[in-house]
């Protein structure tokens, strides 16, 4: 039986070991977005716009549809902790089904509503015309999106952070080529423009998760997708909406919360929107160092849990939040100094844009390292399976905390868009203070998701697994 080195020895090793690969592979996923942002933005201000409001409904769309993932990979390295190879495949089977399922009906409602979502995020006419097509065509492609996903999350729950980081380096590689390609045209290709960076993308995403899925059917990974696991098992089915659910919910909820702020920055023109769209970039790019150490965490926390180790998972929560502060507070204090350098980048040229998104970056800089605490932490709820918890934060941070700040901020003040830019800071440190606390209080330790799951595989007339009671 093959050792599992990450429920014994070194932490601090096991940690680095898992996060390195994952934060690698999202800044490489995280490419996609600033190689649109950059050769989009050759095309003006508009179209930096007309990207930038596209964005939170796309992701909100995916979001609805991520807790699923989400829920398998609780299950996979929880079940991997207890090593039990049966399960792990089963649950990929089913979380792989229901994804592409739920999948395709949330991308064909994406497509068909998209002009309704870019007017009610009141969008000017110009950039109307180019955020329309954009967006359609990034729906299109969804199902390649949400199946590579799914492929992402359950390595990452067997600990193979590796296999995608690899197929994600070839893919962004190839995007790079075809993003100018397609959006400026070169001999017979045409320019499509501002559409043209979407179709790039979808393009090198379906690549990427045919070749997930070969791997899995292949057995080549740690995981084996028999096709006989793919009849519906309705009893796992509503396990994994149970855990699922709240981190949908999560999920969609920051996604929503993006996007009501972004139709709250809409309120003050294309230059706000467009300096929004710049930092928002640059946030999602300079966190991933807190988001890969989170699912590092997630995936030590659930696999430990399933062995029994509960104090080892306490632990490994620990150290990733100090880790997590430390790493971007020196991260937020690089970008503070070179705020207008680092803007000037996506926009060059543009003097007032450039101003505007180097005084929003400046601003959210120096918190950075709350976010790093907050998302360790979070990444220990949902590896233990309290997916709950981590909703609530997540809601609270949003919608009692930024969204309010920056509604009476920019609105019942002198600042304007500043204001909307201060309630980001605000809300990072508010969130980290409640998520701490809530973690001290040591009620995340008692939940055990794999307890009452009875796994029953096509291939055989016995249940494999039946756990016992508490």
């Amino acid at each position: 039986m093959e050792q599992n080195k990450l429920l014994e020895g070194s932490i601090l090793k096991s940690l680095i070991a898992l996060a390195v690969p994952i934060i690698f592979s999202n800044i490489l996923q995280t490419m996609y977005q600033l190689t649109d942002t950059f050769w989009v933005g050759r095309l003006g201000t508009v179209a930096v716009a007309a990207v930038s409001i596209s964005f939170p409904i796309i992701f909100l769309i995916i979001s609805l549809g991520g807790g699923l993932a989400m829920a398998g990979t609780i299950l996979v390295s929880q079940y991997k902790g207890k090593d039990d190879k049966h399960a792990v495949d089963h649950v990929t089977a089913q979380t792989l089904l229901v994804t592409v399922i739920v999948s395709i009906v949330l991308a064909t409602i994406g497509y068909l509503l998209s002009p309704f979502f870019i007017n009610l995020m009141g969008a000017e006419p110009n950039v109307f015309a180019s955020a329309v097509p954009y967006m359609k065509i990034s729906f299109i492609g969804m199902i390649f999106v949400f199946a590579f996903m799914v492929f992402q999350s359950l390595m990452r729950g067997v600990g193979d952070v590796k296999t995608p980081m690899y197929i994600v380096s070839g893919t962004v590689l190839l995007n790079l080529v075809l993003d100018p390609l397609f959006i400026f045209g070169y001999g017979f290709i045409p320019a499509f423009g501002v559409a043209g960076a979407a179709m790039a993308t979808i393009g090198t995403q379906g690549i990427a998760a045919l070749i997930g899925i070969i791997l899995l059917l292949k057995g080549k990974v740690q995981i084996n997708l028999n096709l006989s696991d793919l009849k519906p098992d309705w009893h796992l089915i509503r396990k994994m909406v149970k855990i699922g659910l709240p981190a949908s919910i999560e999920q969609s909820a920051r996604a929503l919360g993006m996007t009501v702020i972004t139709f709250l920055v809409a309120g003050f023109g294309t230059l706000s929107l467009a300096a929004y769209g710049i930092g928002g970039r640059i946030l999602s790019f300079i966190i991933i160092p807190a988001l890969g150490l989170s699912m590092a965490t997630s995936t030590l926390v659930g696999q430990n849990i399933g062995a029994g180790n509960v104090e080892r998972a306490e632990k490994v929560s620990n150290l990733s939040s100090i880790i997590g502060f430390v790493v971007l507070t020196v991260v937020g204090i690089i970008v503070f100094i070179f705020a207008k350098q680092i803007s000037t980048i996506f926009i060059p040229g543009e003097t007032a844009t450039i101003a505007s998104s180097a005084l929003f970056i400046k601003i959210m800089a120096l918190t950075f390292g709350f976010i790093g605490i907050q998302m360790a932490i979070n990444g220990a709820f949902r590896g233990s399976g309290n997916t709950m918890i981590s909703m609530t934060i997540s809601i609270v941070a949003l919608w009692v905390l930024r969204f309010p700040i920056a509604y009476i901020l920019s609105t019942f003040t002198s600042l304007g868009d500043v204001g909307i830019w201060a309630a980001f800071p605000i809300a990072n440190v508010l969130t980290t203070v409640i998520a701490v606390i809530w973690f001290k209080t040591g009620s995340w330790k008692k939940k055990k998701v794999t307890e009452d799951i009875k796994l029953k595989r096509a291939t055989t007339r016995e249940t494999i697994i039946e756990e016992g009671s508490n």
